[in-house]
C-alpha cells in the first residue's frame, strides 16, 4: 500500500560480473512486489563498507548479473507491504540490509519491516547513514565481553570505522582502553578517553612486543585473522579474543592452559539465522546509537560525501585506502515528511 508517488522504474547500480567497483553498471530497474513484512524505502544517502566491495565478483554471496550491492541506507518509507502498518509512511529510517536482497545502491530499497531503525528528526540523513554498519558491529563485538571495570581491552585496528565507535563505547562501559592503529590517530583516539596507544598494525610475522604480553582481560582485532592469531600472546587467563575481519582459523592454545574464549562477529549473519527478537534487539540499539549522535554523546567519523553517479568511483578509493573517512553517497535531495 502507498501514499507516496513511486515510479515504476529507477535508477540502481548493478553487479553484473567481475571485481571491481568500477564495473558496476547504472540501469534502470523495475519497481519490485513488496513482500508482506516489507516496505519501500525512497534512499537519500548511503553508506559504503569494506563488505561492498569485498562482496563483488561474488566473493561473498552468489550473485547473478543485475544484482544492486549495498548493505547500508537511510531514507523515508514511501510503501508498505500489506502485513506493515500504515504508520511507518513518511516514517525516516535506516537500515542494514542482507548481500542477498536488492541492496541500497538505488534510489529506492525493499526492506524488511524488522530491520528498520528510527531516526530522530534532529540527526540529519548523512550521519544516521554512518551508523548501521559499522557501529553496530561495534556493539556486537563489545556484546561478546563480561563487564568487568577497569579491565583492560585491546582495540587492534582502531583508527576505522568500526574502530571509532568501539572506543567510545568501550569507554563508556569503564574498560581501560589501548588502542593500535597509526599515530595519525592517536590524537583523536585520546581524546575520546583512550589510555594508552601503540603502532600498528602489526607487520606480518612480527611478533608482539614484550610490553603488550599477558596485559590484557580481551583483545577485539578489526585487521585480519592473522593480525588476530598474533594478538593472542596478549591475553591473560580467561580472556577473550573477538574478531571483526574473518576468524582465527585454530584454536589458539592448548587446552587448560589460558583458557580463552574466542569470538567472531558478523552483522550479516543476522539475516539467516536471527529471530524478530534478535533484530529488535539490534534496531532498538541502533536507535539508541542514533540519539546519542544527535545529543553529541556520540562522535561520528570524519565524513566523505560524493553524489550518486560517483559512487563506483568512491567504493574503489575505499576499496585501495585513497582517504581516511566514512564514505557516503547522496542519493536525493531530503525532504521532510
Amino acid at each position: 500500500m502507498t501514499h507516496y508517488p513511486v515510479p515504476d522504474a529507477y535508477q540502481a547500480w548493478c553487479w553484473e560480473q567481475g571485481s571491481s567497483a568500477l564495473s558496476l553498471v547504472l540501469r534502470s530497474v523495475s519497481r519490485p512486489m513488496l513482500q508482506p513484512d516489507e516496505v519501500l524505502v525512497r534512499n537519500h544517502v548511503v553508506g559504503l563498507n569494506p563488505v561492498d566491495w569485498k562482496a563483488l565478483g561474488a566473493r561473498l554471496a552468489p550473485w547473478a548479473p543485475g544484482h544492486v550491492p549495498g548493505v547500508d541506507g537511510v531514507g523515508i518509507v514511501v510503501a508498505t507491504g500489506r502485513a506493515v502498518d500504515d504508520e511507518w509512511l513518511g516514517r525516516r529510517v535506516a537500515y542494514h540490509q542482507s548481500l542477498m536482497r536488492p541492496g541500497s545502491y538505488a534510489e529506492y530499497t525493499p526492506v524488511r519491516r524488522r530491520a528498520l531503525i528510527g531516526i530522530p528528526r534532529t540527526l540529519d540523513f548523512e550521519t544516521a547513514a554512518s551508523v548501521p554498519c559499522p557501529a553496530l558491529t561495534a556493539s556486537l563485538a563489545l556484546a561478546k565481553l563480561p563487564s568487568r571495570a577497569g579491565a583492560g581491552l585491546l582495540i587492534a585496528g582502531a583508527g576505522g570505522g568500526v574502530g571509532n565507535y568501539l572506543v567510545q563505547l568501550a569507554v563508556a562501559r569503564g574498560f581501560s582502553l589501548t588502542a593500535m592503529c597509526h599515530e595519525r590517530h592517536w590524537m583523536r583516539l585520546r581524546s575520546m578517553g583512550v589510555q594508552d596507544c601503540v603502532r600498528g598494525p602489526l607487520p606480518s610475522g612480527v611478533a608482539l612486543p614484550d610490553a603488550l604480553e599477558k596485559r590484557f582481560h580481551a583483545v577485539i582485532d578489526c585487521v585480519s585473522a592473522d593480525h588476530a592469531a598474533a594478538l593472542v600472546p596478549a591475553l591473560k587467563a580467561n580472556g577473550h579474543i573477538v574478531c571483526i575481519q574473518n576468524r582465527l582459523t585454530e584454536w589458539p592454545d592448548p587446552p587448560f592452559t589460558r583458557c580463552l574464549s574466542v569470538h567472531e562477529v558478523a552483522l550479516g549473519g543476522l539475516h539467516e539465522y536471527g529471530d524478530d527478537a534478535d533484530w529488535h534487539d539490534l534496531t532498538t540499539t541502533g536507535h539508541r546509537l542514533m540519539a546519542c549522535l544527535a545529543e553529541q554523546a556520540l562522535v561520528p567519523e570524519n565524513m566523505i560525501i560524493r553524489e550518486f553517479s560517483d559512487l563506483p568511483t568512491l567504493l574503489n578509493d575505499l576499496e585501495h585506502r585513497q582517504f581516511s573517512g566514512k564514505a557516503l553517497i547522496r542519493v536525493s535531495s531530503v525532504e521532510e515528511a
